[in-house]
């Protein structure tokens, strides 16, 4: 089977490569496990670091047309669609924010319709598209509240995916993923982004900000695990979803401060010393608009996985990362 992986050269695009070259197969147009033929790398940027004769990197505008058609052909049976502009950037430019958020989603699934494959389509939601006056838990039922342009964009594109798959259009499922953390790097524009930093820098013996109390309230998922949940999500039969394509995947709950403390215990003293608090109230604005603990149950009743304890996730982020540790 063919897929496409838009935003591929991203951290989540690379690493989803790499864990669908390993497992060889994935759930194909008949339902049963497939052969992964050829993988489309497609983002704004080349795809590199990853040598393999089934992938084929491209690099173009996934909202021109005449790139879509290349793009998603008539022999594409699953596309993980996971370009993105950030939370932040999204807030700042909202013109490009909508054209990569909806715009190009929209042109995906309507490329999908016009060659009346029904292909299998991923991809990822946010919590950002609650706010509000939410309670302490947020349960399955929650009526979505945006309070950003990001926000916006993606309950926009949830609303989409799950019409065109209503109508048979594609086979579609859009997972709803808590903050990614920790993510290797550079800080991107996210306004969720000094939730990796916090323990990235330190750990690298960098000081760290922090732009929100301590006792902020975060959703959140390890990489691995959002790797795990993104394959099993597209493995899942159609004939399953039937509370709903737009799935809130489950996470781990937590604040700033248990963060850090974990930090501590894995790391040391002097590593979580190196975390200083400087609120920015545009950072605190969108962050604290969005939900800190979801029920998750129909995702838990299908079957994706969740982190247990943040302190593994700082023991993961070490062990994939010997270089900063050192």
């Amino acid at each position: 089977m063919k897929i496409v992986v838009t935003g591929a050269a991203g951290f989540l695009g690379q690493r989803l490569i790499r864990a669908l070259l390993a497992r060889g197969e994935l759930a194909g147009p008949s339902g049963r496990a497939e052969p992964i033929e050829q993988i489309t790398a497609f983002d704004v940027v080349p795809l590199a670091g990853i040598d393999d004769p089934r992938v084929r990197p491209v690099a173009g505008d996934i909202t021109d047309p005449a790139q879509l058609e290349k793009l998603v052909t008539a022999e594409t049976a699953s596309v993980f669609h996971l370009a993105a502009i950030v939370s932040g950037q999204a807030e700042q430019d909202f013109d490009l924010g909508l054209k990569i958020n909806f715009d190009a989603t929209r042109a995906v699934l309507e490329r999908i319709r016009s060659l009346g494959t029904k292909a299998r389509f991923v991809m990822t939601s946010s919590v950002a598209v609650f706010g509000g006056a939410l309670p302490a838990t947020v349960e399955d039922s929650q009526v979505w509240a945006p309070q950003s342009s990001y926000g916006t964009e993606k309950a926009l594109a949830d609303l989409l995916l799950a019409d065109y798959s209503r109508r048979g259009y594609v086979d579609g499922r859009s997972l709803r993923m808590p903050t990614i953390v920790v993510r290797p790097g550079k800080p991107n524009r996210a306004a969720s982004s000094f939730a990796s930093g916090i323990i990235r820098e330190p750990v690298n013996g960098v000081d760290a900000v922090c732009p929100v109390a301590p006792d902020t309230v975060l959703w959140l998922m390890s990489p691995n695990r959002a790797i795990d949940n993104l394959i099993h999500g597209h493995d899942l039969s159609g004939e399953r979803l039937a509370k709903g394509r737009v799935i809130n995947m489950p996470g781990l709950s937590i604040s700033v401060e248990a963060m850090l403390a974990s930090l501590r215990r894995v790391a040391g003293d002097d590593v979580a010393r190196r975390v200083k608090f400087e609120r920015d109230p545009a950072v605190e604005r969108i962050v604290n608009s969005w939900p800190g603990n979801f029920s998750a149950d129909y995702a838990r009743a299908l079957g994706f996985v969740f982190d247990e304890g943040f302190d593994d996730v700082v023991r993961a982020f070490i062990a994939e990362n010997p270089a900063v540790a050192a």
